[in-house]
């Protein structure tokens, strides 16, 4: 079982697992930083970062906007030249698909370098926002009524 788990890693930690330590904690720190900047705003300045970050770009994203952009180009070129172009094209999808399975590809270390961050990492701030502004203050302690207050600020 810890054969497969190498091969298929986990699926909310599989970016990060394959990012260099010093860069998931600069990410980490940039996270704090903005955090740290909306400790005391209002309520309506902690709404617009929230609608910032539903906004922001993750890893998923990035990776998927620039294999398509890539596939597009080579087929294109491979329908006007030649027909070998279309190798990139499958180098692309094979990488697509371990990055699907282990997480990892080749624009990802650059990508991460350049203070992308995962989906999860997005959430997060946005959670802390959210209690910051004080959405989960009058929650009551029961399972039922946390799940439907999460569902209610997501």
């Amino acid at each position: 079982m810890k054969f497969i788990h190498l091969i298929i890693a986990p699926n909310n930690k599989r970016v990060e697992m394959h990012t260099s330590k010093k860069i998931n904690q600069r990410i980490m720190r940039k996270t704090e930083e903005n955090l740290k900047k909306q400790q005391y705003a209002n309520s309506n300045n902690l709404t617009n970062r929230i609608k910032q970050l539903d906004n922001e770009w993750d890893t998923e994203r990035v990776l998927e906007a620039n294999a398509a952009t890539i596939i597009f180009v080579c087929s294109l070129i491979g329908f006007l030249t030649s027909s070998y172009k279309f190798i990139i094209t499958g180098i692309i999808s094979f990488f697509l698909f371990v990055h699907a399975i282990q997480g990892w590809c080749p624009p990802l270390p650059l990508i991460r370098r350049l203070g992308i961050r995962t989906q999860e990492e997005i959430e997060s701030e946005k959670m802390a926002i959210k209690f910051l502004r004080g959405d989960f203050n009058n929650i009551e302690k029961e399972p039922i009524e946390i799940m439907k207050a999460i569902k209610k600020v997501c």
